[in-house]
């Protein structure tokens, strides 16, 4: 009986590189879900009914967190093409575009957030308490988001240099710090007033400004971010603009309508938005640990482009793929078996809104998102592996028909006029989540380049 032979791409020192890299960077990005769900949890247990006001306000922070990091892709894929060809000492200068790059955007974003807020959220027809609310929290948050887009051309590029642990280690510290200030300003500890959805922004624009500090101090100290180097080769600038530009299509087409289904579901009432609020916070967990893989696997691809391994490349891309459909399967199963344990988490038995019992709901919700929750992760790690092989816009046009063509029209059709409410949002989250995903796989397998990226690296 002949021997079956493992899939190229499944080779063991492969599976061992992607999980090493991975598991820190899916840990590190869960912090921020982490800071979230402190955030929710916290708040959701003092005053429930402000959640929406802080769900609704990262709308236009989660578009502008989108585009920043879409951007910044740039730091991470040419940084870790030069480190895979052994010049690891010339990536500073790949850094400090990043930086500039994020601090003219976070600017840009701040200012106009602060003069724009209260308009944009009346057109959005909110008004009254609500409105106020929203707005206050939105402009805190504002100097947040600053501090963050700074803090994601940190990481990228800690990333690209395979210091993921490093990574990790500062973010759990802004757990703490981020823990700590939310039992201040939210529940009132050591003698302070309840400040609510409000000291929710607060506590996240200063574990970012926190981080933002200790993140540049580390770039400084342990890498050659601010280190001289050669003179950069004709084109380069172009090349990590267009590498994060279709990334930050994508990524304000995604951010953009699944913050704005936040709205949707704020217009419906009060308790849908609410336990929306917590069901996308149990999703978003589970996403980490695919952005976790989409980015390792990003880099592994980027890393033997600049080697001008073309075999290596595909088997990068289709292991990260199948790390994705396990980790999700895993996912799902945990949500369908303990529904009734996640939703204690984030609400407790007998919280009523408008009439609403918010727990029994809120489980059937997250057994529902179960469904989705695979297809969300392989189009992110999917669409991931194409950039990095040189495949720019199709990636970002599947997003935009997915997310803000299909997605929103449909949430609000069936949360409103077909009557289906918070129902209706998630089927809608998933029917894009499923497209999503099977056409970035297509393009993937079909469309992504090899040789025209391997080119144009060593032509850089």
């Amino acid at each position: 009986m002949p021997r079956r032979e493992w899939p190229a791409w499944a080779n063991l020192f492969d599976v061992i590189d992607l999980l090493r890299l991975s598991a820190p960077i899916a840990v590190s990005r869960a912090s921020f879900m982490l800071m979230m769900l402190t955030d929710t949890i916290i708040l959701g247990r003092n005053a429930p009914e402000e959640l929406p006001f802080v769900l609704i306000a990262w709308f236009p922070i989660g578009v502008v967190l989108g585009i920043a990091m879409g951007l910044t892709l740039g730091v991470s894929v040419l940084t870790a093409e030069l480190a895979g060809r052994g010049e690891e000492k010339e990536t500073g200068r790949i850094y400090r575009r990043g930086i500039v790059i994020a601090l003219l955007l976070g600017v840009i974003a701040c200012v106009s957030i602060q003069f724009g807020a209260e308009t944009l959220f009346r057109h959005l027809t909110f008004e009254d308490e609500l409105l106020a609310g929203i707005t206050a929290v939105c402009k805190i948050l504002s100097f947040a988001l600053l501090a963050q887009l700074l803090n994601n051309a940190s990481t990228f590029y800690l990333e690209a240099l395979r210091k993921p642990m490093i990574v990790s280690a500062i973010m759990y510290f802004g757990v703490i710090v981020n823990m700590v200030f939310d039992l201040i300003f939210v529940s009132g500890a050591f003698g302070f007033p309840k400040l609510g959805a409000v000291g929710v922004a607060y506590a996240t624009s200063g574990t970012s400004i926190f981080l933002m500090i200790g993140f540049l101090i580390l770039c400084g100290v342990s890498t050659p971010a601010f280190r001289k180097g050669s003179v950069p080769p004709p084109g380069e600038l172009l090349r990590q603009v267009r590498v994060g530009l279709g990334m930050a299509v994508s990524n304000a087409a995604e951010f953009g309508a699944f913050n704005y289904t936040h709205v949707i579901a704020g217009q419906v009432s009060l308790a849908v938005s609410s336990i929306y609020g917590m069901v996308f916070q149990v999703i978003a967990f589970a996403f980490m640990a695919f952005l976790g893989i989409g980015t390792a696997t990003s880099v592994r691809v980027a890393e033997r482009i600049g080697r001008g391994d073309e075999a290596g490349v595909v088997n990068a891309s289709r292991l990260g793929v199948f790390t994705c459909i396990v980790t999700g399967v895993l996912a799902a199963g945990i949500m369908l078996s303990f529904p009734e344990s996640l939703a204690s988490v984030f609400v407790k038995p007998g919280t009523v809104i408008s009439d609403v019992e918010l727990y029994p709901v809120l489980a059937s919700m997250i057994m529902l998102s179960s469904l989705m929750v695979i297809f969300d992760g392989l189009q992110n790690t999917a669409s991931m592996a194409s950039r990095a092989r040189g495949l720019i816009w199709p990636p970002a046009f599947v997003h935009i028909g997915c997310y803000l063509l299909i997605m929103i029209p449909l949430a609000w059709y069936l949360s409103s006029v077909a009557q289906r409410g918070l129902q209706g949002i998630m089927e809608a989250v998933i029917v894009s989540s499923v497209v999503s995903a099977t056409l970035q796989l297509y393009l993937l397998e079909r469309r992504a380049p090899v040789r025209e990226q391997r080119k144009t690296a060593e032509g850089l």
